[in-house]
């Protein structure tokens, strides 16, 4: 620990950007709840509340894909910096919103600053981390969503008493702290080593490394041989440099492309935003009546997602990647299943006045499918919530991973906006369906991910070129590279 304390400091910095996101996503959640929010957007209706939640992906989409540029260009540093402003103008918008479509435009902007920052701290914080926390150190992003989410659950339930429009107009100003906060904190953090190696300043490159790696000793020998590898491997990826987009679809890269943004797209269709999105609304409907109720259910999802993140980012390096995902995907399917079958059995659907639904269930399978929303968050923060940014960040070489990175983020940012523009509708018309066909998708994904996602913890950026230069069937793959182990004296578990 004390060793990689300046490594830990840099990335916790860096993570606020993932709080940043979090906490956009928790304030609305529960907003839409609010009665003087419902009354001065003159109470949307389903197909207005998704476009309205799915604007900010909308930005994200759009930003995230600008992101590999800004990153190349003004440094992963910069970037994070910029993405700060533009999230903070968002929020400024969204707080004095005089109509819906200032509001819409205010999710947008802010949409932007998040996808650079959810393309550009991951980069970012793989790029500073040894081999032995970097699992960790990205973990930290996901972490910091959490702490977003939590933080804004309970700042909307306590401005929800507020008899006025600032009940939902001081919990969207509020975002704007944090956003100051990381582009101040941003200044006194470094560049990445690699980043900087890519530019021509090695020297800076040294010193940097030396500060995360050595305490300032520009001596180290272990450090230098790092830096020696880093050297190397920008030099070999600069002779095959990738100068448009359209190159990234090309072997031995595409392999890797596709399988960061089918990582990416997987993590979105778990539905956990559906369930962040949509908790108060799906936790009324199974029969928590009065928005207090709804709203009390809601900072618990909120505390139990951070707690449960705690164990990945303690062990993720020492459980691996696949094994996680599959243990992952395999709990979540099993809670929707549960719940699908709960609703659909006891159902009996009802509208209010408002056009609000209730599915009258039985009081016991009320607590049932609300326990089995909270171990659903559980599984998905222990597994594909942290490594849904772990695994993109990690795969690609150097001299394409801010492109190769801005494609798999734009892939997860698409998803998230459909699904965010859909559920409130589907949550409406089939309700359990909606469970059932994510069991079936998160069952289907413990087979891909054991046939086609390699394992990577404990490797270096550089050796990810040979991880992936094998066979394109992972579960096929383990004996070439347990003999490269072998013979290199360098430890994986090959148990899954």
């Amino acid at each position: 620990m004390s060793k990689n304390r300046q490594t830990y400091m840099v990335g916790g910095v860096a993570a606020l950007g993932g709080f940043l996101f979090g906490y956009d996503t928790g304030v609305i959640s529960s907003i839409l709840e609010m009665d003087y929010w419902k009354d001065y957007f003159h109470k949307p209706s389903s197909t207005g509340v998704g476009v309205i939640v799915a604007m900010l992906t909308a930005g994200c989409f759009v930003g995230s894909l600008f992101a590999g540029w800004l990153a190349d260009r003004l440094s992963r540093k910069r970037t994070i910096m910029l993405a700060c402003v533009v999230f903070s103008l968002g929020a400024a918008i969204q707080c004095g919103s005089r109509n819906r479509a200032m509001l819409i435009a205010g999710r947008f902007v802010a949409g932007l600053g998040v996808g650079v920052l959810s393309m550009a701290v991951p980069v970012f914080m793989s790029e500073i981390a040894p081999p032995s926390i970097r699992g960790r150190l990205v973990s930290l992003q996901q972490w910091a969503i959490t702490w977003g989410l939590l933080v804004a659950f309970w700042i909307d339930y306590g401005t929800h008493f507020i008899k006025s429009d600032a009940s939902w107009r001081i919990p969207m100003g509020i975002q704007i702290v944090p956003a100051l906060i990381l582009f101040v904190s941003m200044s006194f953090m470094p560049y990445t080593p690699r980043w900087l190696v890519n530019n021509g300043r090695e020297d800076e490159a040294l010193r940097v490394l030396a500060r995360l790696r050595s305490s300032g000793d520009t001596t180290d020998a272990e450090m230098i041989a790092e830096l020696r590898n880093i050297k190397t491997a920008v030099q070999i990826d600069r002779e095959t440099a990738v100068t448009s987009y359209t190159e990234l679809l090309r072997p031995p890269i595409r392999r890797r492309v596709i399988l960061g943004v089918l990582m990416r797209i997987l993590e979105q269709l778990t539905g956990i935003n559906v369930t962040l999105y949509f908790a108060p609304t799906i936790f009324k409907q199974s029969g928590l009546t009065g928005d207090n109720a709804s709203l009390l259910a809601q900072g618990l999802n909120g505390v139990i997602n951070c707690l449960a993140t705690v164990p990945a980012i303690l062990w993720i390096d020492k459980w691996g990647r696949r094994k996680t995902l599959m243990f992952g995907s395999l709990a979540c399917g099993i809670s929707y299943f549960i719940q699908a079958v709960a609703t659909g059995a006891t159902q009996n659907k009802t509208y209010d006045d408002n056009g609000d639904l209730d599915l009258n269930m039985p009081t016991g399978v009320s607590y049932l499918v609300i326990v089995f929303i909270y171990v659903f968050v559980a599984s998905f923060a222990m597994s594909w919530g942290p490594i849904g940014w772990i695994y993109p960040s990690e795969i690609f070489p150097t001299h394409i991973r801010s492109k190769a990175n801005s494609v798999t983020t734009a892939s997860n940012w698409l998803f998230n906006f459909v699904i965010g523009l859909v559920s409130p509708i589907l949550i409406k018309r089939i309700t359990w369906g909606l469970d059932l066909i994510f069991a079936l998708i998160m069952f289907a994904s413990v087979a891909i991910v054991f046939l086609f996602f390699p394992e990577t913890k404990n490797r270096t950026l550089e050796e990810m070129e040979f991880i992936f230069g094998g066979s394109p069937w992972a579960h096929k793959d383990k004996k070439r590279i347990a003999e490269h182990d072998a013979t290199t004296n360098h430890y994986m578990d090959d148990k899954v």
